[in-house]
Order: C-alpha cells, then sequence, then structure tokens
C-alpha cells in the first residue's frame, strides 16, 4: 500500500514539473501562432472566391463558412487587387492588350449593309388595262433581259383601237388627221412601229398582246400572279439592275465633319475576307435621322461579278479628313464604365497574375463600337474587356477604388461580414454621391421614370417566374421608351443618352421576341446594366436600390433595379428569391 503511494506521489509531481517546464511555452507559442495566422492568414468563400477576409466567419452572401485561403494579397499597392484562378473562371473575365493591331492610323471603321442602286431600278408596268393571260416570269430573282417577253394581255381598249386603225387605214387618204391620231394612239401604248404596221397591212385584230421588258436587270419583286386583271400604269414587276450596288453606312453626329463627297473607301465583307474592294463616297445625307443621331452615307461599289448581294453586311475603312496624324489608341465599349463625371475601366497591372486596378480615363469620339482614349491609358496596357461589372463588384467588397467608390475603403473584417445585407446598403449610400447628375429637364425624367416603372413590372414578372407575363411587360416598356425625347437633352446629357439608347433598346426588344424565361433573364441582365446608367445620370425624383446576385448568369453576376431594400432575385425566382445584396441606393 505504501508503495502505491509512493508511485501516485512520483507521477503527481512529474506532471506538476511538466506544466511549469513546458506549459508557459507551449502558450506562448500557440499565442504566437495565432497572431502570425491573424497577421498573414486571409478567409475566402469556396462559393464567392472574390470575398476576402481578415477573419473566419460566414460569407457575406451566401452565408457559408469561410476558408482559409491560399495565399494574402502582400505586395499589393493600396489600390490593387488580386482575384483568384477559379474567381476569373466563374466570371469569365477576359483582357486585352491595346494599341497592338486594334488601331490604325487615320482610320475610321464603319459598319453598314449592301442595297439595291435605286438609280438603276425600274419598275416594270402595263401600259393598257386587261386581263393577264400568260406571265412568263415565274419566280423573283429571275433574270431577264431589255426586249424580254414578260407576258401577254387581253386589253379590250386595244381590240378596239385595233379596229379604229383598220377603218382608218380605209379612210388615210380623205382623213389623214384620223388616220395619224389612231396611230398615236396606239405608240402611246408602246405597240412598235412594225406591230402597228402588220395590223394595218393584214386587216387582222391581235387578241393578245405582248409586255416586253424595258431594262435589264434582276426580278426583285413580282407584284401581279397571271389571270389578274390590271390597269392602265399599274405595275407588274420591280427589277433591279445590279452590275452596281450601294452599300450604306451610318455615321454618328460627332463624325460628320470627318467625311466629305468622293472620299477613298474601303470595303471588305464576311463572305470575302480576304479581298478589299475600293469605292468612293457617293452622297452624305443632309438630314439627320432624330432617332438614332446619325447620317447615311452612300457608297456605290461595282457588281458586275454579282459579288455582293442586297442585305450582304459589309465594314468599311475611310481615311478621316479632319483625324490627326498620330495613331489614334481605341478601346472597347465593353470595356468602360460610366459614373456621370467619370468614365473608368479596369487595368491588369501584372501579365502573370490577376491583379488589378481601377483607372480614369478620358474618352474622345465614338468609333463605332469603339472609343478614342485621350488620356489614361497608352499602347500596350492590358485592360478588362469582359466582366467588367464583375472585376468592379470584387472591387468594392475588397474596400477598393471602384466605380461606386471614388475614394476606396476599408476591407471588410468577419464582424462587419456577419452584417451582410442589413447594413450594406448604408455603406453604399454614400458612394452614389461620388456621381455627377447630368442637367436633365423634368418632363425627361418623367418620361425615364416611366420606363422604370414598367421595368419594375417585368421585373416582378421574372420574380414569379412568369415569362408570359415578362413578355407582356416589356412591349409596355418599348411603348414608353419609344415615347422619351432626345431633343429634351443637351450637350453631354445628349451624348450619353444616345450611349445607353441602343443597349436599352436592342436587349428589350430581345427580351420581348423571347418565350424562354432563361433566355428573357439573360437579356434583362444587360437590360438592367444600361437602365442602372441612366437612373444615375438622370434620375427618376424617387430613391432607387441597386441589388446584385453574384450567382446569376452562371455566376458571373448581375445587378437589377428595385423600388425597396428586400432582395427578391428576378435571375433565379423562387428558386433562390433571397439571393442577392443591396450595392448602391440612389436618390
Amino acid at each position: 500500500m505504501k508503495k502505491y503511494i509512493i508511485y501516485l506521489g512520483i507521477l503527481a509531481v512529474g506532471f506538476l514539473l511538466g506544466w511549469l517546464i513546458f506549459g508557459n511555452y507551449s502558450n506562448e507559442d500557440i499565442d504566437q501562432k495565432e497572431a502570425t495566422t491573424a497577421t498573414n492568414q486571409m478567409w475566402t468563400c469556396s462559393m464567392h472566391p472574390q470575398i476576402m477576409q481578415s477573419e473566419p466567419g460566414d460569407c457575406p452572401i451566401c452565408g457559408m463558412d469561410l476558408i482559409p485561403a491560399e495565399e494574402g494579397a502582400d505586395g499589393l499597392s493600396a489600390d490593387q487587387f488580386k482575384l483568384t484562378p477559379n474567381a476569373l473562371k466563374l466570371a469569365n473575365i477576359q483582357t486585352t492588350i491595346i494599341g497592338n493591331g486594334t488601331t490604325e492610323k487615320g482610320i475610321i471603321k464603319l459598319s453598314g449593309k449592301i442595297a439595291e442602286n435605286e438609280e438603276a431600278n425600274a419598275v416594270q408596268v402595263s401600259y393598257f388595262s386587261g386581263r393577264i393571260e400568260r406571265l412568263n416570269i415565274g419566280f423573283t430573282g429571275e433574270e431577264v433581259r431589255k426586249g424580254q417577253l414578260l407576258a401577254t394581255i387581253y386589253s379590250p381598249e386595244l381590240y378596239a383601237a385595233q379596229q379604229e386603225l383598220i377603218t382608218a387605214a380605209s379612210l388615210k387618204e380623205s382623213q389623214p388627221a384620223l388616220y395619224k391620231a389612231v396611230r398615236n394612239k396606239l405608240k402611246l401604248w408602246k405597240l412598235f412601229e412594225n406591230q402597228i404596221n402588220q395590223i394595218e397591212k393584214t386587216g387582222k385584230v391581235m387578241e393578245n398582246f405582248p409586255v416586253y421588258a424595258t431594262v435589264s436587270g434582276t426580278v426583285t419583286e413580282k407584284l401581279v400572279e397571271q389571270g389578274d386583271y390590271i390597269k392602265q400604269g399599274q405595275p407588274l414587276l420591280k427589277i433591279a439592275n445590279l452590275n452596281t450596288v450601294w452599300a450604306n453606312f451610318d455615321v454618328y453626329e460627332n463624325q460628320i465633319d470627318w467625311f466629305k463627297k468622293d472620299q477613298e473607301v474601303k470595303v471588305t465583307t464576311n463572305a470575302y475576307p480576304n479581298q478589299e474592294f475600293k469605292g468612293t463616297v457617293d452622297f452624305i445625307d443632309p438630314v439627320l435621322n432624330m432617332k438614332t443621331r446619325t447620317v447615311k452615307l452612300r457608297v456605290v461599289l461595282n457588281n458586275k461579278e454579282a459579288i455582293f448581294k442586297p442585305g450582304m453586311f459589309v465594314t468599311a475603312k475611310i481615311s478621316g479628313s479632319n483625324t490627326v496624324s498620330n495613331e489614334v489608341l481605341t478601346i472597347p465599349s465593353s470595356a468602360i464604365l460610366w459614373t456621370g463625371e467619370r468614365s473608368v475601366v479596369y487595368l491588369k497591372v501584372n501579365p502573370n497574375e490577376p491583379v488589378f486596378e481601377m483607372k480614369e480615363v478620358v474618352l474622345g469620339n465614338r468609333l463605332g463600337e469603339n472609343y478614342e482614349i485621350l488620356e489614361g491609358l497608352f499602347a500596350g496596357n492590358e485592360i478588362v474587356t469582359n466582366g467588367t461589372f464583375t472585376v468592379d463588384a470584387a472591387a468594392q467588397l475588397q474596400g477598393k477604388k471602384s466605380m461606386m467608390n471614388k475614394e476606396g475603403a476599408k476591407t471588410m473584417t468577419g464582424h462587419e461580414g456577419h452584417l451582410g445585407m442589413e447594413n450594406n446598403a448604408s455603406n453604399t449610400k454614400d458612394h452614389s454621391d461620388t456621381n455627377k447628375r447630368l442637367d436633365s429637364p423634368k418632363v425627361f425624367q418623367q418620361q425615364l421614370k416611366q420606363v422604370y416603372e414598367n421595368y419594375i413590372n417585368l421585373k416582378n414578372a421574372l420574380v414569379k417566374d412568369n415569362s408570359k407575363q415578362a413578355s407582356e411587360e416589356v412591349i409596355k416598356l418599348i411603348s414608353s421608351f419609344n415615347k422619351i425625347d432626345m431633343k429634351l437633352l443637351k450637350g453631354e446629357a445628349h451624348t450619353h443618352w444616345m450611349s445607353l439608347e441602343e443597349g436599352i433598346k436592342s436587349s428589350s426588344n430581345a427580351i420581348s421576341k423571347s418565350s424562354d424565361i432563361n433566355a428573357q433573364r439573360t437579356h434583362f441582365k444587360q437590360l438592367s446594366s444600361h437602365l442602372i446608367k441612366a437612373i444615375e445620370l438622370f434620375g427618376v425624383n424617387e430613391r432607387v436600390y441597386v441589388e446584385f446576385c453574384p450567382m446569376a448568369d452562371n455566376d458571373n453576376g448581375a445587378y437589377w433595379l428595385s423600388k425597396e431594400e428586400q432582395i427578391l432575385n428576378p435571375y433565379f425566382g423562387n428558386a433562390m428569391l433571397k439571393c442577392g445584396e443591396v450595392k448602391q441606393v440612389i436618390e
């Protein structure tokens, strides 16, 4: 018994000595390790890799537990941020190196379409009334030659006129004036001299009269069918001479002074990608299209080899008469985010790593789908050209300079992440103050507000997964949009509206033409992005919430507008009704 007591005493003393010797060291080591982890370790979300926090917690978007990030953002400047390869892949972010083959010195590119040369077109008419006994043209596209028999017509008027001729011929010695008048009458009906002589010589009346082609060309439209009764002067066929064709191009209002008649033009088409066709500017429309703010520029092209087909898309390269001698640097419009007073792009600062930084740029003239860059970028810069909104959202979440946040903010902490969407509205509310509201009359704002009201009804239909109602609501939106009067805007406001108008119209029309709700939601994303910009710039005299779901559009993310702070997701409907957060409040 004493022996066991001694063994227990020795064991207790051993535990005590071990704690005294190693206990403090272990605690210090653990504290040091935790401190090191807190300093270097960042935490991210497996579903939303753009989230980057300094301590563990829940994802502020989906609520999942955060996991340790593979690496931190050490070595980056205050304005730079990094995306993981997984985030780049999910968001389908694409970049382009500008200035390497994307611009040409003094060259302006225009897109257009081939049309028939109206000066060479003809309408084949009937010079007398009657019934078409036989029509020799079977289909449109058929080639005809001048003098070719097109149809035969039975005409009671001509039948009577022939009898008059036969009678007048027997009296031509005594009544030459009557004889001459009857012959001239037949000539006015386009009968040939030899036809008239044949009737007079034989004394026989022709029942059916031929109609011959007065021009050579291609039949572009049949206006009658065999057996139809026709009136004098009624069109029978439309014939186009396609030996020459027109190439019509749209020129924007701010580009008009670059063009003049007889400028050299080089035209290309996808049908013959390795060929270039020369022409000259033949006509510049003196009247501006009030809806598109463009004028028509026309080029006449030689088409004896039937290369160009009416309706074919073509591209023109024109040497601008007023362009500067230096190379013009341009970037795609998809790379640009507008905030009213600022235009920004995202620059990839490290060619080997996904490190980005926001850059403000000064835009020049619009050249088709591109814009001139006057300040902010240089040839050789690599910029984001697809997924720009997603990169901007990542910048906002990481507290970096972004479209809505000119100065940047502190990185979101774990505590702030728990606040999630509840505090996000107040956090972003001040960001809208950086946007310069453009001057626009109240009448214009009221017209835009009606479009916004229709948009909200469209959004609500998508929330309810009701594609039929969405189609009905977007038709109302298009009707309201067509009533907006651009003439109410002046200067900078007018220019900005021009850049938004086409996008709103095309995305709305795309929704109206689709009955599939997934396709409608895809086009709704584009409509939302354009309308967000419009309301930021012009306002609708009420508070508007800009909301964002990073999982929409196959995890590319998508924005939408709402009248209320509550999240009702139009991209998922009942499947994920509450997925999203308030990104901005437009006062």
